[in-house]
This record gives C-alpha cells, structure tokens and sequence, in this order.
C-alpha cells in the first residue's frame, strides 16, 4: 500500500514539475551549481591526494633520510641568528653506514653531482638538462625506483667502480630512440659509460623531471665530479615497521656520534622521515576541502532558498487543488507527503546534475595538471546527502503550509 501510494505521489510529482518546468530548470541549475562546486573541488583534491601519495609511496613507507638541516632561526637574548648546520660529507656519510648496524636495515649514500649534464651517444648529444647522481648498490632499493628494463647495480659494480649506468625513462624518447639501451655506450665528461639498466617513468614532481637522470657509481661520480662541499644524502631503509621509530632514534645517536656533539648540543643535521612531506602536503590539502565546503554551503544556502520560494508559490498556485483533494478525503499527511515527494525530486536531480558537472570538472583540472584521477566516492556520497538536507529544509515548510489549509476556503480560491 504505501509503495503504491509512494509511486503516485512520485507520478504526481512529475507531472507537476513539467506544468513549471522553466521554474524546475532554474531552481535545478541553482542547486546543481553549489554541488558541482563542492563535487568539483573535492575530485581535483582527492586526484592531488592521490598524486602526492603515489609520489612519495614510490619512496617507501619505511625509510627515513639524514640530510644536512639549513635555517633554524633561535632566538638568543631577544635577537634572532641563523643556523646553517654542515653539510653531510663523505667521511660522515660512510662513518655513519660503517657504524650503524641497527637490524632489519640497509644504508644507502648517494649524492648530486650536477643537474646540467650534457650527454652524448654516437654523434647525438642531449640539452645540458640532465641529472648524474652516484649512487651505490642499495639507492634504487630505498628510493623505490622500479626498472623497466635491464638490472639494478650490484656490489660488484659498485666495489670495482665500474664504468655502468642505469638512466630515466626520457632516454628511451630521446638519446636512445629506435634502439635498445642495454649495453649502449654514452658519454658524461668524456667518460664512457655502458647502459645495464632503464628506470619506469616517474614524471615531474614538483616540476622537476624523474626521468631526465643518470645513476653511475658513487666513487666513479666523485672521480668525475670533484666539486668543493658535495653535499650527500644517507638513506636508511626499515624492514619492519614497527622498528622505524627504533631504528631513527639508534641513527640519531649514531649521527651524533660522527659529528661528536656532546650531550648538550643539539644536533646539527635533519632526519627526515619519507612520510613526513606527504603528511605535510596532504594537511595542506585539506584546507582545500574545507574552502570548497564553504563555497558549497553558501551556495547551497541559497539554492536552499530558491527551492523552498518555488514550493511556497507551487503551493499557492496549487490552492484549489489541494483543497479539492482534501474535499476527496485526503488526509494532511498525504498532502505534506505529496509536496515532499516533489521537493525532493527536485533536490536530488540537481543533486544528481551537480555531481555530474563536478565530476567532469574535477576530471579535466585534473587531467590538465597531470593528476592521477580517482572516482571521489566521498565527495560524490557528501553531494547526494547535502541535496538531500536542502530537500528537506526546504520542503517541510511548504508541505506543512500545503497539508494545512482549509479545504472550504482553498476551494473558493481564485
């Protein structure tokens, strides 16, 4: 009984909404604009959440990097000074992997050498865009670089300072076009270097290109690249998470150790933990979501209004009827659910636009900016539950002032 009354008050409602549809139309394009804004901002969030974290999940959940640490500012009697701690050197970087030996981790040192690199293969040469960074056997493992073809370095290639290289995924569109990379022969500096592996592409992050880059040995780069205060980079891989906080305090120490700080000084080098800049970012992103909230309650307030304004006037034009209804024996309650039945109608079809645009929207901001897009199921639930809120607040009144009015005085009513 009550599905069939539900049926024709839905049938009723519909025949209602095409006697105004212009009205409809506008009062569905006022709701759907205030959920296409919140759809549409929370799907280029959820696509930039789902950048960053794919990013940086590359880098692995469980490792952890001891950097050089610049610009603490303290305050020291009122005044401010600058504190730029040393830079990570060679001695202290293999100083810390001889003596770390904390269980379930392996070490890995690895630095810059130059970030405008000229590279040549037969009579070709590149821009002087490309990145060299030595390496040993275990930086590909700890930085989560995966290889679309050939091999990793091993211990011997880095023990012996074999002259191999593994290079980004550009190489494969560029220098080495049309051929196979393995076992090809390039030149940095005059250096000749045979190809034993190709990188999956990683793309831009943060506009720098991953996949313009050459690893070669360690030593070989420090042969070949011999600038004044190399800055290195220690990475620390956990095995078991659980031991990640374990095995930061024990480097800490170890790192103090090195640099033989006393116990009262404070360290002068960072540990960077590879979670902590994702945590950051996506803490800035959720800013993000509360703007576009706030821009979708405003515009849902008023589409709450005009929605309730053209229920209010539907009720008024639809007097006599109602009250000829009522003189058939219809009960308040069915009246106020047949003009709630209406309302929500047309809440959840500008619900259902707005999630359409917004999803659209999302998709192509997203698209433009390289993000990886994902389906905002949240943002999707948040806009049908949000229509459905303004649906309500705004047809009670009406359906209330509907099932309400005399039907001797709503029968006289021109």
């Amino acid at each position: 009984m009550m599905l069939k009354l539900l049926k024709e008050n839905i049938k009723i409602a519909l025949g209602s909404i095409k006697t105004q549809l212009l009205r409809t139309i506008l009062t569905v394009l006022i709701i759907a604009i205030g959920i296409t804004a919140l759809v549409g901002i929370l799907t280029v969030v959820a696509a930039l959440e789902n950048t960053i974290s794919s990013d940086f999940a590359s880098m692995g959940a469980n490792t952890f990097n001891i950097n050089q640490y610049e610009n603490v500012t303290r305050n020291r009697g009122g005044g401010e000074r600058e504190i730029i701690n040393p830079i990570i050197s060679y001695p202290d970087a293999v100083a810390f992997r001889n003596k770390y030996k904390y269980p379930f981790t392996e070490t890995s040192l690895s630095f810059t050498a130059t970030s405008t690199a000229e590279i040549k293969y037969l009579n070709t040469k590149t821009d002087p865009e490309n990145k060299i960074v030595g390496v040993d056997e275990m930086y590909a493992v700890n930085s989560g670089l995966e290889f679309s073809a050939g091999r990793n370095f091993t211990s011997f290639d880095i023990n012996n300072n074999a002259f191999v290289c593994v290079v980004g995924s550009d190489f494969e569109k560029g220098l080495l076009k049309d051929v196979n990379p393995i076992d090809k022969i390039i030149s940095i500096r005059g250096a000749k270097f045979r190809v034993i592996g190709v990188l999956k592409e990683k793309g831009s992050t943060f506009g720098n290109s991953q996949d313009l880059r050459v690893l070669i040995p360690i030593q070989v780069a420090r042969s070949l690249f011999s600038a004044p205060n190399i800055n290195y980079s220690v990475s620390v891989m956990v095995g078991k998470k659980e031991l990640l906080d374990q095995a930061i305090d024990n480097a800490t120490s170890v790192m103090r150790r090195v640099r033989k700080l006393s116990p009262v000084k404070d360290n002068n080098f960072g540990v960077v933990r590879s979670d902590d800049l994702i945590n950051r970012i996506l803490g800035i992103t959720q800013y993000l979501g509360l703007a576009s909230w706030l821009i979708g309650v405003i515009t849902i307030l008023g589409s709450s209004i005009a929605l309730m304004n053209i229920m209010i006037v539907s009720v008024t034009e639809r007097t006599r009827e109602i009250g000829v209804r009522k003189a058939l024996g219809a009960k308040k309650s069915t009246v106020a659910f047949q003009f709630f039945i209406e309302t929500l109608l047309i809440g959840q079809i500008g619900g259902l636009v707005g999630i359409i645009f917004g999803i659209l929207i999302g998709f192509g901001i997203a698209s433009a900016m390289d993000f990886a897009f994902v389906i905002p199921w949240g943002a999707i639930f948040a806009a049908f539950a949000t229509s459905f809120m303004v649906a309500i607040v705004s047809g009670l009144y009406p359906a209330v002032k509907a099932s309400k009015l005399d039907p001797i005085e709503a029968l006289r009513y021109e």
